[in-house]
């Protein structure tokens, strides 16, 4: 039987319509398959570049701890670096570092003492904390309900400190049982609200320590003058420990004891035993630009009395 024109004439466009589509299909496979590879080869070359720029910040970490080193094995005075920003251009890109004494601030963790297994209140590290909210305008109930839900949050029994917050005021979840690793936890914590913590924050800090922080006389800003007026025993407005900072030599206090010689420091009866000349803690503020990529870096340093500087802690990322 003969097919008619007319059939194989359908018949050719079938198959012409076939192969268009087919040609169709093929086109979007090979355009997605070219924007894979296209996006591939991106994401490589932004892993290598973030990778590159993570190394040059781990390279300026061991840079300046080679110069901390140096310095604190100097007998110099060391003042006018804490805070100072340092450039160093690479080859497609910038490694800018800030250094800063790390030391002066109030150590949340100084609210607890004891062994890591039996942490408990500490009276002095309270107190101290609540001489720094009251210099920073924090009302006397509110700090120390700010402190009790503190030192339930580290210490290791289940006892609610007046005021305070232990586990079933967390719905749920636990509280820390250890010390802090940075200040940013305070925000998991009862009462420290956004506004509590803002205001809180350029003046606390988590050093791997419940020991409470020696506050540097000569590194020591002006706008860290609530950190000197906590440690006075008598009355110390902002304004006149703005005063006392500002009256520093310009080669910095050689010994605690020519600080405590001052007239306003004597009024004030300014706990000198919390004061120290030299630092101790360093902090280390990185950035990194290469190519397209960046990478932020923070490195807490500690040093010893032989100078030798190891790495306390490190979190990449940009500073809270």
């Amino acid at each position: 039987m003969r097919r008619r024109r007319g059939d194989r004439g359908e018949e050719r466009g079938v198959a012409l319509l076939s192969v268009l589509l087919l040609v169709a299909v093929m086109s979007v496979m090979a355009v997605t398959v070219l924007d894979e590879i296209r996006f591939g080869v991106r994401r490589a070359a932004n892993a290598e570049a973030v990778g590159q720029a993570r190394w040059y910040a781990l390279g300026a970490e061991a840079l300046a701890r080679s110069r901390i080193g140096a310095l604190v094995r100097s007998d110099a005075v060391l003042t006018g670096w804490s805070g100072r920003a340092v450039s160093y251009p690479v080859e497609g890109g910038l490694i800018q570092a800030r250094l800063t004494d790390a030391g002066n601030c109030l150590n949340l963790n100084s609210l607890v003492q004891g062994p890591p297994e039996g942490l408990r209140r500490s009276d002095a590290g309270v107190e101290q904390f609540l001489a720094l909210a009251q210099a920073l305008g924090l009302a006397p109930r509110e700090a120390e309900m700010l402190a009790a839900a503190l030192v339930d949050w580290m210490d290791a029994d289940p006892l609610r400190e007046s005021g305070g917050a232990e586990d079933e005021a967390y719905d749920g979840y636990r509280t820390g049982g250890t010390l802090l690793a940075e200040p940013s936890e305070l925000r998991a914590i009862q009462g420290f609200t956004p506004q509590v913590y803002a205001r809180l924050r350029p003046y606390v800090c988590a050093l791997p320590t419940a020991d409470p922080a020696a506050i540097n006389i000569n590194t020591l800003t002006e706008d860290q003058a609530p950190l000197l007026a906590m440690l006075a025993r008598e009355p110390l407005s902002a304004a006149a420990a703005r005063r006392v900072i500002a009256a520093r030599p310009a080669a910095g206090w050689a010994e605690v004891a020519d600080f405590a010689a001052l007239p306003a420091v004597q009024a004030a009866d300014i706990d000198t035993g919390r004061l120290s000349v030299r630092p101790r803690y360093f902090g280390l503020q990185t950035e990194v630009t290469f190519g397209e990529a960046e990478a932020f870096a923070s490195a807490l340093m500690e040093t010893d009395s032989a100078g030798r500087v190891r790495l306390a802690a490190r979190r990449w990322g940009p500073e809270e």
